[in-house]
């Protein structure tokens, strides 16, 4: 799948980073549920937060191939590390950088490049989550800019956020016509956190709810156009869904990989496991959602590198590739039999982890009915 060299250097570059930095701590990581800030750190020096966004303009002049491998590699790893990366890359940065003022992206967005503030993405509620029509959080227009009121819920990297971009409501009456972003930075008063969330998986990702109450902000904190928050939102939402069927690609590469390796090296009644046929039939279908998954993949990547327009692609890719990562964390588990359950081994990770993967860009039941309505239901 790699045809150029920029891809190849940085596959092999992240996969140098992953094998060298993250996999031999992964556990450690996992087990404590601290935010990475050290790999954070060292991913930010090699100019990762980047990859997206031009040179010249704090990026690094990649593409969404090159940040999709860079998630894919991370994810094979550990995922909680991929997901904060995804993040502070893509919805963590994205409208800031396309929309903010020279000023705030000199304050903000160049700084979350070099890994010294943290963006994130509010957009959940407790009751809004798909239905982006029925947010309650308001921004209301003052003479001096916009007061915004509502909650949050499911905020990734909203715990260690310097700034969060924030999806509000600001004419019910026009329902998804009045939906829009807006910059607003953690200092504000105003803003206020819950306790993190204590989560099944991906364990070292910050999540917690973010509340508004009377925040102002100035009016060129608005950083989606009148009218056109849905469709900036729908602009980047293919990134989204490939990108997050990336991390599910690389959690199945690790899953594969620790389940090739134990199956040859696990003994049953005189031989490796991996000599019986039930084992090796698991197997195989492990490594054909694989292959199936990074020809999604990639083809969604290239597509959105060329402009075309892909979010069927990019749906199927996000759908199909995180429930081959669950079949794949399941058969990982059942290859480990007993030792699937102990948390000393891997395998147990991957099956915690999978879940992360089944909500962003959007769940399953919303995307196979995206799926069946293009295919004419």
């Amino acid at each position: 799948m790699l045809r150029s060299d920029p891809e190849r250097l940085i596959r092999e570059t992240m996969a140098r980073f992953v094998d060298q930095e993250v996999i031999p701590i992964a556990e450690e990581l996992d087990s404590k549920g601290e935010f990475p800030q050290a790999l954070f750190q060292q991913l930010a020096e090699m100019g990762v937060f980047g990859i997206r966004y031009p040179r010249g303009q704090g990026g690094a002049g990649g593409n969404t191939t090159l940040y999709c491998i860079i998630c894919e590699e991370l994810a094979r790893g550990l995922m909680s590390l991929a997901s904060i990366t995804a993040m502070q890359c893509l919805m963590g940065t994205n409208f800031l950088f396309h929309y903010g003022s020279d000023q705030m992206r000199a304050d903000y967005f160049l700084p979350a490049m070099r890994g010294e503030k943290i963006g994130c993405f509010c957009m959940t509620e407790p009751e809004a989550g798909s239905d982006l029509g029925a947010i309650t959080t308001r921004a209301t227009a003052v003479d001096d800019g916009y007061l915004i009121n509502g909650m949050k819920t499911w905020v990734t990297d909203g715990p260690e956020a310097s700034f969060y971009t924030v999806l509000c409501q600001t004419d019910p009456a026009k329902r998804l016509r009045g939906i829009g972003y807006f910059f607003v930075p953690r200092d504000l008063p105003g803003v206020s956190l819950s306790p993190r969330f204590e989560c099944l998986g991906t364990r070292t990702t910050p999540i917690c709810e973010v509340a508004f109450k009377d925040v102002l902000i100035p009016n060129e904190y608005r950083v989606t156009p009148e009218g056109r928050g849905l469709s900036c939102f729908l602009a980047i939402l293919a990134e989204i869904r490939t990108m997050t069927a990336a991390l599910g690609l690389g959690l199945q590469r690790g899953a594969m990989d620790a389940s090739m390796q134990y199956t040859k090296e696990r003994q049953a009644f005189g031989k490796p496991i991996s000599k019986y046929q039930l084992i090796q039939s698991k197997i195989a279908r492990m490594a054909t959602n694989l292959e199936a998954s990074r020809l999604m993949v990639y083809n969604a990547a290239a597509m959105i590198d060329r402009g075309e327009e892909c979010m069927k692609q990019a749906t199927m890719a996000k759908y199909f590739a995180s429930e081959a990562a669950c079949s794949a964390a399941d058969e990982c588990t059942r290859i480990f039999a007993g030792y699937g359950y102990s948390m000393e081994y891997p395998a147990q990770r991957y099956f915690r982890d999978t879940r992360f993967l089944l909500s962003g860009g959007g769940t399953h039941e919303v995307l196979q009915t995206n799926i069946a309505r293009w295919e004419g239901l």
